[in-house]
């Protein structure tokens, strides 16, 4: 019995081992950048770190990302001047482009049409609008010097609070207890499909003895109508606006139907806010514009969301 338990468990090491080798062999999960909190309390990617971006259980999306001096996915280095065109692209995930190789971002569309210009990407996954215009704010002296800044804001998601403040949660990704485990690529290439999720998940109803009922009501995470504005959220938007003083000569909000009510874009020019809709550029393109396993911008959506950037931008150079 005892000779039988050692070989099983020495087959059941080697079996591991070989898994991991594969997974680290073939790429098959991805690498994970160091967060951090820089002194101005603004939550971005530790500097200079290189790696490669794996989603999917058949390596569905495979792409290289560079975080540069600023600590943020970028082909370039942050270097506005007075003497110098720049525009800043400012958003979470669907902007940071984890998801394709970093030398083919919006940016880069951008600049290949607005060639005397320099476009700067400053977007970190999870980030709201409260992010976004405490970065602009603790970054003023750059920002100051930038000629556009063109804002992602999803009304639905991204103005659930008024003020910023630091969110820890993310933050305890970075614990080294955390780190450690991401050594470990089987294991993160388990979780990355949802096995691990659904063991865990198991292991607490069996602590439980039962199986937890569901109690959230049936409507409670369906979407709020297009049409419907919630007064909350619009109260979140006007007190960051006047918080930070929001530049509406420079800044430039980049919205979506899906994720924006009609009575808000109407609230928007009624109050001349500066914004580009890419709803209809989007929704009529005759190929895909987004990914196949969730909505972040392919390829093809990527180019349509630049070149509607670089139109906007035409016409505002034709009117300065």
């Amino acid at each position: 019995m005892k000779k039988i338990f050692f070989k099983g468990a020495f087959y059941g090491l080697l079996i591991v081992l070989v898994l991991e080798l594969v997974v680290r062999g073939f790429h098959l999960t991805k690498d994970y950048p160091v967060r951090i909190i820089d002194e101005n309390k603004v939550e971005k990617w530790q500097p200079n770190q290189n790696g490669f971006s794996v989603t999917g259980n058949r390596r569905q999306n495979f792409s290289e990302f560079r975080i540069n001096n600023s600590g943020f996915n970028s082909y370039r280095e942050f270097a506005p001047s007075k003497e110098k065109k720049e525009i800043a692209l400012v958003g979470d995930s669907y902007i940071e482009g984890f998801h394709q190789d970093y030398q083919f971002s919006i940016g880069n569309k951008i600049e290949k049409q607005l060639t005397n210009f320099e476009v700067y990407e400053y977007a970190y996954a999870g980030y709201d609008f409260a992010d976004e215009l405490n970065l602009i704010n603790q970054f003023k002296d750059d920002f100051n010097l930038i000629d556009y800044v063109f804002i992602d804001l999803k009304f639905k998601t991204d103005l659930q609070r008024g003020e910023y403040t630091v969110i820890p949660d993310r933050m305890n990704l970075e614990t080294p207890f955390y780190r450690n485990l991401r050594k470990f690529k089987l294991l993160v290439y388990l979780n990355s499909i949802g096995i691990t999720g659904d063991l865990k998940t198991r292991f607490r109803e069996l602590v439980a003895f039962k199986i937890k009922p569901n109690t959230t009501p049936k409507n409670e995470n369906k979407l709020q109508e297009v049409d419907e504005i919630n007064p909350k959220y619009l109260a979140n938007f006007n007190k960051l606006v006047e918080t930070y003083n929001f530049d509406k000569s420079r800044f430039v909000l980049l919205l979506e139907k899906r994720n924006t009510p009609n009575a808000f874009k109407n609230y928007l020019k009624v109050n001349n806010f500066k914004f580009i809709d890419l709803t209809t550029d989007l929704e009529t393109s005759k190929r895909p514009t987004t990914l196949i396993y969730d909505s972040h911008w392919n390829d093809n959506g990527r180019s349509i969301v630049a070149n509607a950037i670089v139109n906007y931008t035409r016409q505002l150079e034709f009117k300065n």
